[in-house]
């Protein structure tokens, strides 16, 4: 697979082997920020969160995040294993079989449409992009960008093409984004940090380096950049994350522009299973590889930076799947109004801040189907998506 991951790392992230160990480092951010109180779990056999530096230990200082704090070391590890929900595989065969589903999706894209792979969009590893362009392109045609997930960790852009047939049959272009994937930079130790601070951009209060956190949004960010200054021909832009690339998707929400001296015109944003509050995440085994502080947790928590919608603002459609774990389901909630239970309360939050928030509930799909099947032309998200696009042409 190229760059994918590692063999057998892909059961260890979604939970099917869980490493224990506390993984909760300290970051690279400069300034002070004050040390969050202890967070206390109920207790268990399992991971015991922190590591005595309190770093990493969340206050969940937002006003409706909850119930995780309640539950054992187990039970968050759980939550948050998206191969443990499934009904149709069990959990040591569905991450194989996602696999093998969107590897085989992205070869018949790429075999069957005319297409620009490995894009550079800057001088990272990760930063290319792959182009499928639409069959009849007229003189201009939108794009959705598809951000790809992988707990911010494993998979890449080369699997990511599965769900262009049906989009560049109707007219869309569609753009797999790469990004620079933990753990290669995870937070940069002192040695690292010293490399990268000669590239980080005035603006920004911290390093950037490599597989860190605040770099994969910074990426997607500049990918938009990228294709808005290269490729005029694209009018509306339509992003699309799943899962850990939702959260990437949501960060873009809370962009300044202003920075980037280029606006994209996002018309349209649809996060598929998608994680808003990075806070609980710090507590399990997905933060051995990412190793962020808890204040590269905050600043990289889209339920934390929504901003007040503007009159042009883009239509958000946020997706779950009915297989999903509660917490997965609680945060867009959330997200989408602000109040309850990951999935529910991003909703909950942009809509608060005068966002036009769709929430649609899949039914009969779990965390890993509900975004291969955008590879159907009858499914419902696809058709969702093209009718999002086809109102604002």
């Amino acid at each position: 697979m190229g760059d994918g991951p590692a063999p057998g790392l892909w059961p260890r992230l979604h939970g099917l082997v869980p490493a224990l160990g506390s993984g909760l480092a300290s970051g690279t951010a400069n300034g002070s920020v004050p040390t969050p109180p202890p967070l206390r779990l109920r207790p268990s056999a399992g991971r015991q969160p922190g590591n005595g530096n309190g770093i990493g230990i969340g206050t969940g200082s937002g006003p409706t995040m909850g119930g995780w704090r309640d539950m054992s070391a187990e039970e968050l590890e759980d939550h948050y294993s998206p191969s443990r929900w499934s009904p149709r595989l069990d959990r040591d065969t569905i991450i194989d079989a996602h696999l093998a589903v969107t590897a085989a999706g992205t070869e018949r894209a790429r075999a069957s449409g005319q297409t620009l792979l490995h894009v550079p969009y800057g001088d990272g590893d990760g930063e290319k992009l792959d182009i499928y362009f639409p069959t009849d392109p007229s003189e201009t045609f939108p794009a959705l960008v598809y951000i790809h997930g992988g707990y911010w960790q494993c998979l890449s852009k080369d699997d990511s093409g599965f769900a262009a047939p049906p989009l560049v049959s109707q007219g869309v272009a569609v753009v797999a984004v790469g990004y620079d994937i933990a753990p290669k930079g995870r937070c940069c130790p002192a040695e690292a940090a010293a490399a990268c601070a000669a590239q980080r951009p005035p603006a920004l209060p911290f390093v950037l380096c490599s597989g860190h956190m605040d770099t994969m949004v910074l990426q997607v960010r500049r990918s938009l950049v990228f294709l808005v200054e290269h490729y005029p021909r694209i009018r509306g832009i339509y992003l699309c994350g799943h899962s850990a690339g939702a959260h990437l998707a949501a960060m873009v929400l809370s962009t300044d522009w202003t920075e980037f001296q280029v606006v994209p015109d996002i018309k349209g944003v649809v996060l598929v299973s998608g994680l808003y509050d990075l806070e609980p995440i710090l507590h399990t085994y997905v933060n051995d590889a990412l190793n962020m502080s808890w204040e590269v947790a905050q600043r990289n928590s889209p339920m934390r930076h929504v901003t007040p919608a503007v009159p042009a603002a883009c239509e958000v459609l946020m997706a779950v799947a009915q297989h999903d774990s509660p917490e997965f389901r609680r945060q867009s909630q959330e997200y989408s109004q602000v109040s309850t239970r990951q999935s529910q309360e991003y909703s909950q939050a942009l809509r608060a801040a005068g966002w036009s928030v769709s929430v649609l509930d899949l039914a009969g799909v779990d965390h890993f189907d509900v975004i291969e099947r955008l590879s159907e032309d009858s499914y419902v998200l696809t058709q969702v998506i093209l009718n999002m696009i086809s109102r604002a042409r």
